[in-house]
């Protein structure tokens, strides 16, 4: 549980750095290593070009953690009402008990045996 709550409150930055369509780098803890063609772009010298003006671009991906933990419970719709009270009347019911052991063939008394099957046909239960 503890982990679960650390990785939805924490939040992270990965950085990309492409050149042209393929990725070269990426990063989650510092910025992502460039090509080094961004700097020779005024030669020419980039292998992929594009109709923009650079050929590398650097893309960031930032994932927010959730800065409240606490739920608010003023805002209940009937639905969830409703369904937060059958639930708990069901989870409750099941660990109800019987007060007294319930016997149910206790009053009656065993049938007379003219054979003992067991013996005639020499099927013995182990």
């Amino acid at each position: 549980m503890a982990i679960l709550v650390l990785l939805t409150t924490m939040s992270f930055t990965v950085d990309m750095h492409y050149c042209g369509e393929s990725l070269i780098d990426f990063s989650v803890i510092q910025n992502a290593k460039t090509c080094g063609m961004e700097k020779s772009q005024s030669e020419n010298d980039c292998e992929i070009t594009l109709a923009e003006d650079s050929c590398c671009t650097n893309k960031q991906l930032v994932v927010e953690g959730q800065d409240e933990l606490k739920l608010n419970f003023d805002k209940i719709t009937f639905e969830q009402q409703a369904f937060v009270a059958t639930f708990f009347y069901t989870y409750i019911g099941l660990f109800e008990g019987l007060d007294t052991q319930i016997i149910p063939f206790k009053n009656y008394s065993p049938p007379f045996l003219e054979r003992d099957l067991q013996k005639l046909h020499e099927t013995y239960l182990i």
